[in-house]
């Protein structure tokens, strides 16, 4: 059902105009949470994942004559059986603080997150963030992943959240993509002990583990013994600080990309590029 709006004032519309990230991950508790995906390819990707959807909160324009083979078109009509907002522009840059990506937001609950054990199985490349906060980076760490042969990503308590809006937008909708989790239930490992006992809980999954790391006792990116471990983990630390020592240290290998000019280290999210490149399946298929 279309309904066409002009104010705020539907309590439907508070996921949209008044909660934050953080308060939808638990709006469901403890049946589980929502997010917001924007832009059609995110949301497209997110129902292609299994992802449900709750509500559509999209421009007026996406329905305006002519734009019925557009993409946002095509999400409305695989979203019929829920409720669809439509606004002016004017109405929804007062929701939302900003213009929208491609006119579209869609309220989804979230997926069930696998194991760390079940994520990892069967897998040679897999991706281990520690701490890294930015969504913006995380989204970027998802999509070079997907596009580079990387076929997990397991994230410490500490990270930023997959399916923040930022996060899956600059991740252009990957997230929902490439299998991912935060890691051992609490039963299993305490969240205190993270991230060196995730760390030992890859090993015992047999993944070697290779620390990206500012350190002079490493091995070059492109030494051949990385290429030939049958399973490893590709370990990204925090922005600014990197990894704690004591996950370095936990580590079977330290590598490090040389640089030039002075320059000292790359952003995160482009030092992962680098590295997946380099070790992932993409180039080094069998």
């Amino acid at each position: 059902m279309i309904t066409e709006i002009s104010s705020l004032e539907k309590d439907e519309l508070r996921i949209y105009s008044e909660m934050t990230e953080p308060e939808l991950r638990h709006y469901y508790e403890p049946h589980g949470g929502i997010f917001i995906a924007e832009s059609p390819k995110v949301i497209a990707r997110a129902l292609d994942a299994g992802c449900t959807p709750i509500s559509v909160l999209a421009d007026k324009r996406e329905l305006e004559e002519g734009k019925e083979a557009g993409e946002a078109s095509k999400i409305l009509r695989r979203c019929a059986e829920v409720p669809v907002y439509v606004a002016e522009e004017k109405v929804l840059l007062g929701i939302t603080g900003f213009r929208l990506t491609r006119g579209i937001l869609c309220a989804m609950r979230r997926p069930q997150l696998p194991d760390l054990s079940e994520l990892c199985r069967g897998k040679k490349r897999i991706v281990f963030l520690e701490d890294v906060v930015n969504p913006t980076n995380v989204g970027a760490i998802f999509r070079s992943a997907a596009a580079l042969g990387m076929e997990a990503v397991v994230l410490t308590p500490g990270s930023s959240d997959p399916l923040y809006r930022r996060a899956a937008r600059v991740s252009m909708g990957t997230v929902f993509q490439i299998p991912w989790t935060y890691g051992p239930a609490p039963a299993e490992l305490p969240r205190q002990e993270w991230p060196q006992a995730g760390i030992r809980k890859l090993k015992e999954l047999g993944f070697a583990t290779a620390a990206m790391a500012l350190r002079n006792d490493t091995v070059s990116i492109d030494d051949p013994r990385l290429t030939r471990e049958e399973k490893l983990a590709v370990v990204l630390g925090t922005e600014g600080d990197g990894l704690a020592a004591k996950s370095i240290e936990a580590c079977d290998y330290t590598i490090k990309i040389p640089m030039a000019h002075g320059v000292d280290s790359l952003n995160v999210a482009a030092a992962a590029a680098v590295a997946f490149w380099e070790l992932g399946l993409c180039r080094h298929r069998d």
